[in-house]
């Protein structure tokens, strides 16, 4: 190199030194000060949030009782203190990035002038970052920018003014923690590969044990990953990996922090990561595995339907204990898979269970007989079968007690008054009716109906007795009386708040762009009055509309609860990172009937297990408790249901087609199929569920008669 070449490359370092220096400490007057003013203030303000926001942390689910059973993340990390992380780990991450940690002040000014005169003069791209300066970086991609590809570039790119930035805020940074305190927040924000953050979880899932316990090779193998995680992966890369390994040894042996003749032995040690790759837990409701995924799933529906982000719940790293049982969760799944078959094609049967109370209607379990995973080919499914309108073809006539509680509402009769049971009826009130229905007006047909079955009714009854027995004539008669819209409405009241508010055909949202009313209207409104039909659809108490079967047991909680209506919550309490209570905002309760009229409508109820349709069921269970029931079957017996409830559970079972809801459905021994010409009642598969897990739940628990009916709604 000639003399003149040196003096230029001299006086070029000289320059670029002071102008790094300026830009670093000093704001330049003018025009130019009030953008590095402004630059001032992103830099304090970035300083700030290092040293004051704690990166993504793992949220915990947990049962009643505190046991964990699922947890939620993007990034796996365990919050590390400096006092759980041993020497090793410390030393071989400064001798192996950043030797003069303990003497400069966030910016290596020889290493970032030479880096940043290389790049600026078209040379290879050098770093020469200290740690704190990577503690930035680090920061900036895997917490402020992790979702944001273009600001995770920004954070990477080789330029002067990213070196400048960067620069400035570890200094500022140095002002507000001390050394121990950036190097443990460096090794809780760094990725160790495949998306472990922190070594906390890198010494858990790479050799199974915690930061202090790590031998020298180990922390050597993870000191030199951080440089280039996917790089230096020991799973995809061993070759790499030792070798780098071996590199961290050396730089700790010239660092004075380990002796040559250690670091030579630990050379001849395999790398001892876990054989099969990292073991980490799932991210998601997955690892709460077969059994307990549906409610974890609810879990994390409800919190997002009540104004946490998903971003928050899988990031925050909240405590969230639940109110799920796990002695009555598995007495659900067992009962649920005794009925039907777990791999059984298109069936599912469920049982939702909610506790009664004034205050608060805790969910005690959400199973199903099919596993929750992503494995199809297992029966496995990750949908939300018990807590989600997921039944489309309906739960039958289960919807006959809001045609009730309308109707003693409103004074039309009571529990012991006699309604008319004909055997076919022809409603010119109602439309929708088939070809053999009247004309009522042109284009539009009655809707006509009969019982199930021939004699099996009088021509009148008592109410208490049609609630038992479910004559279908009996109610659209009552439904005229109360009026479609009141009953609509009594749904919704007592407890089918997201189905009410579902579209018709899926259960699912409305679509307001879709030109068709079955899509565009709720379910509220489509069968009502004004709605798809001029007067509305009688069929609405005979239950054919998209259901969910958690609502559906919160309606027999209402009921049993003084008709005090409240969220069907899982969630008993939440606390944030810090150990500390966050309330969660949730809807208030209502009082959505008299609970006079509660408590009248639980005694007309209370003759199904005796005298009614669940009654072979309940004398198989050896029943003997006070209790509310009602069953249901959908036409072609594609659906059945039974809602039921003592003092102290309310739940509805459901059996249904989730795949293909067209056809019947066969009710065998131990299990049920598909098929044409179905034989499903809900006084089989679901009432049997029901009786089954609640002898379980309910099993040395005292036996609690009823509440009295109000005379107010009794004739």
């Amino acid at each position: 190199m000639r003399k003149t070449d040196g003096l230029f490359k001299l006086l070029g370092l000289c320059l670029l030194a002071g102008i790094l220096t300026a830009g670093v400490l000093f704001p330049i007057v003018g025009a130019a000060g009030v953008a590095s003013n402004k630059a001032s203030e992103t830099v304090d303000s970035m300083s700030a949030e290092l040293a004051n926001v704690p990166p993504p942390l793992v949220t915990t689910i947990t049962d009643s009782g505190g046991h964990p059973i699922a947890t939620l993340y993007d990034q796996y990390r365990i919050p590390t203190a400096s006092s759980q992380i041993n020497e090793a780990m410390k030393w071989a991450l400064v001798s192996v990035e950043d030797k003069r940690f303990y003497e400069h002040h966030g910016v290596d000014w020889k290493g970032t002038i030479r880096a940043a005169l290389s790049n600026s003069t078209g040379g290879d791209t050098q770093g020469a970052s200290t740690l704190t300066q990577q503690y930035v970086k680090n920061y900036l991609i895997n917490v402020i920018y992790r979702d944001d590809e273009i600001g995770q570039k920004k954070a990477q790119e080789q330029s002067v003014a990213r070196k400048l930035k960067e620069a400035r805020i570890a200094i500022q940074l140095e002002t507000k923690m001390d050394k121990d305190q950036i190097l443990t927040s460096y090794l809780n924000v760094v990725e160790f590969s495949r998306k472990i953050y922190g070594v906390g979880a890198a010494a858990q899932t790479y050799f199974n044990t915690t930061p202090d316990k790590l031998s020298v090779p180990q922390a050597a193998l993870l000191a030199g990953m951080v440089n280039n995680p996917p790089f230096y992966d020991p799973w995809s890369h061993p070759e790499r990996a030792t070798e780098r390994r071996n590199l961290v040894l050396d730089r700790m042996v010239e660092n004075r922090k380990l002796a040559p003749e250690d670091a030579a032995k630990f050379k001849t040690e395999p790398l001892g990561v876990l054989p099969d790759g990292p073991v980490k837990p799932a991210a998601n409701c997955t690892g709460a595995g077969p059994e307990n995924g549906f409610f974890c799933q609810y879990v994390q529906d409800y919190l997002l339907t009540n104004g946490m982000s998903k971003d928050d719940l899988y990031s925050g790293g909240y405590t969230i204990r639940t109110t799920m049982d796990q002695n009555a969760q598995h007495a659900a799944k067992v009962s649920a898979e005794q009925q039907v078959n777990k791999t059984q094609k298109n069936v599912a049967n469920t049982l939702s269970l909610v506790r009664p109370g004034k205050d608060k209607h805790e969910v005690v379990a959400l199973a199903a007989n099919r596993d929750y995973g992503p494995d199809a080919s297992k029966g496995q499914t990750t949908y939300a079968l018990p807590s989600d309108v997921s039944n489309v073809t309906g739960a039958g006539s289960s919807y006959k007690i809001f045609t009730t509680a309308a109707a003693l509402e409103q004074h039309k009769t009571g529990i012991y008054a006699t309604i008319q049971t004909p055997q076919s009826y022809v409603s010119r009130i109602y439309v929708g009716g088939g070809q053999s229905c009247p004309l009522v007006a042109r284009g539009t047909r009655a809707y006509c109906l009969s019982n199930y079955g021939e004699g099996n009714y009088g021509p009148s009854m008592p109410l208490q007795q049609a609630l038992a027995t479910s004559p279908n004539t009996g109610f659209v008669i009552l439904e005229e009386q109360a009026g479609l819209g009141p009953v609509l409405d009594m749904a919704r009241r007592l407890g089918m708040r997201n189905t009410m508010a579902s579209n018709p055909a899926t259960g699912g949202p409305v679509d307001p762009k879709s030109k068709e009313a079955i899509h565009n209207m709720t379910q509220q409104k489509y069968y009502g009055p004004g709605g798809a039909s001029k007067d509305g659809f009688g069929a609405f108490t005979l239950g054919f509309s998209p259901t969910n079967g958690l609502e559906l047991a919160n309606v027999a909680a209402t009921i049993m609860s003084g008709g005090v209506w409240c969220p069907p919550t899982p969630i008993a309490a939440v606390s944030n990172r810090d150990g500390k209570p966050i309330k969660v905002k949730e809807p208030a309760c209502e009082q959505a009937v008299p609970e006079g009229l509660a408590n009248s409508l639980a005694v007309g109820m209370s003759k199904d297990d005796t005298d009614g349709t669940s009654r072979a069921a309940a004398q198989a269970a050896g029943w003997n408790r006070p209790m509310i029931g009602k069953t249901g079957t959908t036409q072609e017996s594609g659906s059945a249901a039974f809602v039921a409830a003592v003092p102290q559970m309310a739940g509805a079972a459901m059996v249904f087609r989730p795949d293909n809801p067209f056809g019947g459905l066969c009710d065998g021994a131990g299990n049920v199929t598909p098929c044409a010409n179905g034989n499903m009642f809900g006084g089989k598969a679901p009432a049997r569920t029901w009786f089954g897990a609640m002898n379980q739940i309910l099993a040395g628990q005292p036996v609690i008669p009823l509440p009295p009916s109000d005379p107010a709604y009794e004739h």
